[in-house]
């Protein structure tokens, strides 16, 4: 007989409740958990297609380990021994920097992901890390860190009770939300507009949500920054900002107008390619609502100027009154963030306390720009990384050039994938751990918990037992770390019970602690859970500012609601002033150069990216459910432009950039704006050594082969993915 099973869904940020349906060991059907405290009910087809992700066929069962130029699968041990006795080697003779670590996009939706790479870098000693977010967020962590003290300290528009909300850069109709977690944006973007509120979308192209908007701006790509500026200017010049209680916790306000005084709206108009009064009206009316948000994502981090709109962002929030106020923007307070501090000065946040030995990139938030990795490979001399571990990522298809990396990674002396697929990257590993897939892992959602909308904590058991022959994620990523660490046949919950018992040692010293005084192993005795992560979690948990326990979640299955979100100013600031730094230093330095972009007029085309519902950048392009419709790897193109260019809809074309060129497919759409073409992330399945046999059958073109990787936001390092200039040529 069929049975169900409860599963939060961790395919997007939106981290939707599941109910799966199961007959022996396989998931037949996944719908939407009514009763989720979260998500009720809401469910997209990437999450109804759970079970065809589980059961893929070309998923890797055993560990792959390379002998006489092949790889051939393996046992555990096997593996694990060719690693303990490659990296410690390596490490040994050429010094920890030899080694490089790439970390993935799906490691944060995961456990194992969550636990244990802070664990393995430390293991190595390296640091040489390398992941998604300079492809990403970073811009938003390093805006974060230089307002408030702490990267992580991100705010979140609250979307049920906000009267405006003004939307950059993003598509949640399609992406479900990004450092937002919303389970059914649509639906609360449509409730916003039935309570008689206003949604302001800013986007180059005719998305589903600039359909659902009561207005859409399309400006120039990358100009995002110079439109932000324009919005503060004027609330500034226009005696509209109204900090409110903000004013007592902040410094920079009194030299923000003086900084931002060249960003008029008659000024940046002609580089926005936007109307003068149009901008002003946005300012006026964001000033003149009850409540209002700003919210900028992955469209205005991706550009040249990313971390000064991130920022701006929030001085538009700050400068309205609506930072950290319901109805704005707010902190949310995860179940695992840990014990909330007395406010006060805190340990600040710094830009490049190290930079990376060819291009002198500084470090942003512990991590070096991904687009820097292939030239740290194969550039010879000292400190070169000469070993990789990547887990759960595919550079080779999400970061620029992949041509070079794919090129530099055939010379590693040592490289190993935690990845349940052969594919563009992990086809260059030694050794190849999978893991299971995800209906056998246990799942909480550790990092998109600190970005919800609404604090929240659930926890899924696995829902099927684990197979026979695999081995559980975290315990493939406790043996790593041992392996690397010399200590290869030590027991894995070895792991687990070292960080237990550091972490108790440090909570009973702690005031601000829950565990304040008590006996670390008397706590570490009443934690519960079968294994080491389940309790780890609870001793996260029980160190949270909430103090639950595992066993609440247990008891909790469709998860327990912890409230709306709610002020946490000062209290969430780690600035060293302990205030809000309005105007930090790399920031007022950077302005000059945006300043000068105020000359800029593209002459020709510019790219975008786009987002697609049934897909998620590169790993779900195997899932026959999810192919085909709008989920396509097509150039999109105005109809004025195609005709100018002599492009048709269906033919083809050849787009160069900086990196090289592409032949892709050509779909003419009044979607996007005049000036500006769109190829999605993400494909490009076309690698020979590859098993991936429905996404080699439809691979699509790398768009981001189209740069080189010399494109990059300064402060974050974060690669310009959107708003480079292409050329154009019709092919036959």
């Amino acid at each position: 007989m069929p049975r169900t099973a409860l599963r939060i869904c961790p395919l997007c940020e939106a981290t939707c409740g599941l109910t799966l349906t199961i007959e022996g060991t396989a998931v037949t059907g996944a719908r939407g958990d009514r009763d989720d405290v979260f998500s009720r009910g809401f469910i997209c087809p990437k999450g109804a297609a759970f079970g065809a992700l589980d059961a893929d066929p070309d998923r890797l069962r055993t560990p792959l380990v390379r002998r006489d130029g092949r790889l051939q699968e393996a046992t555990w041990e096997e593996a694990y021994d060719a690693v303990s006795a490659a990296v410690p080697a390596l490490v040994r003779e050429y010094g920890p920097q030899s080694v490089g670590v790439v970390l993935g996009n799906p490691n944060v939706h995961t456990i194992a992901g969550a636990l244990y790479p802070p664990l393995l870098l430390k293991a190595l000693g390296t640091r040489n890390l390398f992941t998604a977010s300079t492809l990403d967020q970073m811009p938003k962590h390093v805006s974060s860190g230089l307002l408030f003290g702490d990267p992580f300290a991100i705010p979140v528009p609250d979307l049920d009770h906000t009267d405006f909300l003004l939307l950059l850069g993003a598509n949640p109709l399609e992406s479900n939300g990004s450092l937002c977690t919303a389970p059914d944006f649509p639906g609360r973007l449509k409730a916003l507009r039935a309570r008689g509120g206003t949604l302001v979308v800013v986007d180059p192209r005719r998305t589903r949500t600039a359909r659902l908007a009561d207005r859409h701006l399309a400006p120039r790509p990358g100009s995002d920054a110079l439109l932000l500026a324009a919005l503060a200017h004027t609330l500034l010049e226009e005696k509209l900002a109204a900090p409110g209680a903000l004013e007592e916790q902040t410094d920079g306000l009194g030299e923000l107008a003086a900084a931002l005084g060249s960003f008029t709206p008659e000024a940046v108009a002609p580089a926005c390619d936007l109307a003068a009064d149009d901008i002003r009206t946005l300012a006026r009316e964001l000033a003149a609502a009850p409540t209002a948000a700003v919210y900028g994502r992955i469209g205005s981090c991706t550009v040249e100027y990313g971390t000064l709109a991130s920022w701006l962002v929030d001085v538009l929030n700050i400068l309205t009154g609506n930072l950290d106020r319901p109805g704005g923007a707010l902190f949310p307070l995860s179940a695992t963030t840990g014990a909330p501090r007395p406010a006060g000065p805190g340990k600040g946040f710094a830009l490049g306390r190290w930079s990376s030995r060819v291009g002198g990139h500084p470090e942003a938030k512990g991590e070096l720009p991904i687009s820097a990795l292939a030239e740290e490979i194969d550039t010879r001399g000292d400190g070169r990384i000469r070993a990789l571990i990547a887990i759960a990522s595919n550079p080779v298809l999400s970061a620029p050039d992949g041509d070079r990396l794919d090129r530099a990674l055939a010379g590693l002396d040592f490289m190993v994938s935690v990845d349940p697929y052969l594919n563009e990257t992990s086809r260059h590993a030694h050794v190849v751990l999978p893991p299971p897939p995800p209906a056998q892992s246990a799942h909480f959602d550790f990092a998109f918990n600190g970005f919800a909308v609404r604090n929240q904590a659930r926890y899924s058991p696995a829902a099927v037992p684990l197979e026979a022959g695999r081995m559980d994620e975290c315990e493939i990523h406790a043996r790593l770390v041992l392996a690397v660490s010399g200590l290869h046949g030590a027991p894995p919950e070895a792991v687990d019970e070292r960080v237990i018992a550091d972490t108790l040692a440090r909570a009973v010293t702690e005031p601000h602690s829950p565990l304040f005084g008590g006996d670390p192993q008397e706590q570490a005795r009443m934690l519960s859970g079968r294994t080491g992560p389940e309790r780890r979690l609870d001793m996260m948990l029980r160190l949270g500012p909430y103090e639950l326990t595992l066993e609440d979640l247990r008891q909790s299955p469709h998860g327990i609601d912890l409230g709306p979100l709610r002020p946490r100013l000062p209290g969430a600031l780690r600035t060293r002033s302990g205030r809000i730094e309005l105007l930090p230093d790399p920031i007022a330095a950077e302005l000059p150069r945006l300043r000068a972009a105020l000359a800029d007029r593209p002459a020709g085309l510019v790219l975008v990216g786009r987002r697609h519902l049934r897909s998620n950048n590169s790993w779900l392009h195997n899932v026959p459910a999810l192919t085909g419709g709008s989920n396509r790897c097509t150039l999109q193109i105005h109809p004025q432009d195609a005709g100018r260019l002599g492009l048709t809809d269906g033919g083809r074309a050849r787009i160069t950039a900086d990196g090289g060129a592409l032949e892709v497919p050509v779909e003419v759409t009044d979607t996007v704006r005049t000036g500006v073409v769109s190829l999605p992330h993400g494909w490009g399945h076309d690698r020979a050594g590859v098993r991936l046999s429905v996404a080699s059958g439809s691979p699509g073109a790398n768009v981001n082969q189209l740069l080189d990787g010399s494109r990059l936001d300064r402060l974050s390092g974060t690669a310009v993915l959107n708003g480079f200039p292409v050329e154009l040529t019709p092919l036959p």
